[in-house]
Order: C-alpha cells, then sequence, then structure tokens
C-alpha cells in the first residue's frame, strides 16, 4: 500500500527484509560451526588419564623390485611369479606385513597389474610404491 504526499511522488511502505535475511543466515552458519565446539564444554566430567602406549612392533617392508625388463626380485632375491605368489602367501598372514613395489618406469603398466593381482591373490594388505621425488 503506497501512500501519496503532497508533492505527487509515491512512497514505498514495504520493508526490504533482504540485509534481514542476509544478517540472519550469517548468524545461522555462525551457531552451526560454533555449536558442537561448545557440547564437550557444556559436560561437566572429569576424563580418565593413561600414559602413551609406545608399540614395539614396526611394519616389515619387503621390497618388490620390478626391472626394465619385467624381471621381479624380493628383497634382492630374484624369483619367479609362482616363486613370489609362495612367498607372499606365506608372509601375508603377518598383520604387520607391508609390500613395497619400485618398479622402473621403463615398465608397462600391465606388468605392474599382475603383479598387483598376484599380491592381492596371496592376501597382501598393505601395498606401496617407491618413487624418486624430482626435484
Amino acid at each position: 500500500m503506497a501512500f501519496s504526499d503532497s508533492s505527487g511522488q509515491d512512497m514505498m511502505s514495504e520493508i526490504n527484509v533482504t540485509p534481514l535475511v542476509d544478517v540472519m543466515l550469517v548468524l545461522l552458519v555462525v551457531f552451526i560451526i560454533t555449536a558442537p565446539l561448545l557440547a564437550p564444554q557444556s559436560l561437566k566430567i572429569n576424563l580418565p588419564k593413561t600414559t602413551a602406549v609406545a608399540r614395539d612392533d614396526k611394519p616389515q617392508p619387503v621390497r618388490l623390485t620390478i626391472d626394465a625388463q619385467g624381471n621381479i626380485a624380493m628383497n634382492e632375491s630374484h624369483m619367479s611369479d609362482e616363486g613370489l605368489s609362495e612367498t607372499l602367501k606365506q608372509r601375508a598372514v603377518d598383520p604387520l606385513f607391508q609390500l613395497q613395489i619400485e618398479a622402473d618406469k621403463k615398465v608397462p603398466y600391465g606388468r605392474v597389474a599382475e603383479l598387483m593381482a598376484i599380491a592381492q591373490r596371496a592376501g597382501v594388505a598393505k601395498l606401496s610404491f617407491v618413487t624418486i621425488a624430482a626435484h
């Protein structure tokens, strides 16, 4: 509803709510972010204190080296794909066993994928690739 004054210009009687909505949305975001941070302090509890326990068992990484011709060696000992499969089946029962693959950059990806599949079938759960960082 608009009222007119003596000059003949119409005055606007509606309230612009856009700035009000913007402020309310900002406040909502602030409360959403800060609410989880306040919850732990609102509970008055005393948590028990313990000493840190150092683990004596370290992962046992084993290096699988693949040369440019696709030949493999585990810890400097050359072997065939079948020998690799048997060795990995025996070693993969240890939960700390980790296989690190070092492949020459000229090795086709298919060969690396074959060896990864052998490791997976043998039950190897931890597998990583060793690379050299470029400077």
